[in-house]
C-alpha cells in the first residue's frame, strides 16, 4: 500500500473509533461502506481495511450478509475484558522477574515510577491527568519491553485495545470523578511494588500485584454501571455496553 494510502487508512481508522466511541452509531448500528465514503473523503479501498482494523480491534463485528455492526457488549464482556488484561499482564510480569531483566530495563521503570510519584504527591485536585496518563502508559508498555516475547506482547495489546479495558480508561479528565483520582495513589502502591518483585525474582509475588492492579478498574465500572450511569459519557467504549 502506498503512504498515501496508509495515511486514508490511519485517517479512516480515527475517525470511526471516534463515531463508534462517541455514541454516533448505536450498538448494533450498521456501517454501510458508501456513504461513508462519501462521508470522509475517502476511497473504498482505504476504508474497507479500516473497518478491518476495527473489527479485530473488537469494536465491530463483520455481519452474515456482509458489511460491518457496531458490536454489543454486556456488562460481563467488560469484567471479562477487565479480568483478561490482568491476567495475561500478571503472565508477562511473573515471566520477567523468573527470567530476569537488563538493568537498563529495569532503570527505566524505576524512572517511570518516580515520575508518577511526583504527579500522584499533588493529589486528586491537583492532578496532571494527562501527564498520569502518558506515564502510566508507558509504564505498562514497559513491562512487556522486559520480556522478550512477541508473542506476549501481541496478546497483551490485544487484551488492551477494548478502551472500557486499557489501563487508563478511567482516567477521565472530569473533576467530578474524584474517586477515580483518589484510586490513582493506591495504582502507584502497585506499580511501585510490581517493580520491586521483578527486580527482587519475586515472580508470584509480581503476578499477584499485577493482577490486582485491574481491580480499581473493575470497582469503577461497577459504580458507573450499577450506581451512576451518567458517568458513562465519561468513559470512551462505556456507551457500547448494554445492559
Amino acid at each position: 500500500m502506498s503512504s498515501d494510502g496508509i495515511n486514508q487508512t490511519h485517517r479512516a481508522i480515527m475517525a470511526l473509533r471516534e463515531r463508534i466511541l462517541s455514541g454516533a452509531v448505536e450498538p448494533g448500528g450498521r456501517l454501510y461502506e458508501v456513504p461513508l465514503a462519501r462521508e470522509l473523503d475517502l476511497s473504498r479501498t482505504p476504508l474497507r481495511e479500516a473497518l478491518s482494523r476495527l473489527e479485530q480491534e473488537g469494536l465491530l463485528e463483520r455481519g452474515v450478509n456482509g458489511g460491518y455492526t457496531v458490536r454489543r457488549f454486556t456488562v460481563q464482556d467488560a469484567i471479562d475484558a477487565i479480568e483478561l488484561r490482568g491476567v495475561l499482564e500478571g503472565m508477562v510480569v511473573r515471566m520477567a522477574a523468573e527470567r530476569g531483566v537488563t538493568a537498563a530495563g529495569l532503570s527505566r521503570l524505576q524512572g517511570i515510577v518516580l515520575e508518577l510519584d511526583d504527579v500522584v504527591a499533588a493529589g486528586p485536585d491537583l492532578l496532571d491527568i494527562d501527564r498520569y496518563a502518558d506515564l502510566n502508559n508507558a509504564f505498562h508498555d514497559g513491562l512487556l519491553d522486559l520480556v522478550e516475547s512477541d508473542l506476549m506482547k501481541r496478546e497483551v495489546q490485544r487484551s488492551r485495545r477494548l478502551p472500557f479495558a486499557s489501563p487508563n480508561a478511567f482516567l477521565v479528565d472530569d473533576e467530578s470523578v474524584m474517586a477515580f483520582r483518589a484510586s490513582l495513589a493506591g495504582a502507584q502502591a502497585q506499580h511501585r511494588g510490581i517493580v520491586e518483585a521483578i527486580g527482587a525474582r519475586e515472580g508470584t509475588r509480581a503476578e499477584a500485584l499485577a493482577r490486582e492492579h485491574t481491580r480499581p478498574a473493575r470497582r469503577n465500572l461497577d459504580c458507573i454501571l450499577k450506581h451512576d450511569r451518567r458517568l458513562v459519557e465519561t468513559v470512551p467504549g462505556l456507551r457500547l455496553v448494554v445492559l
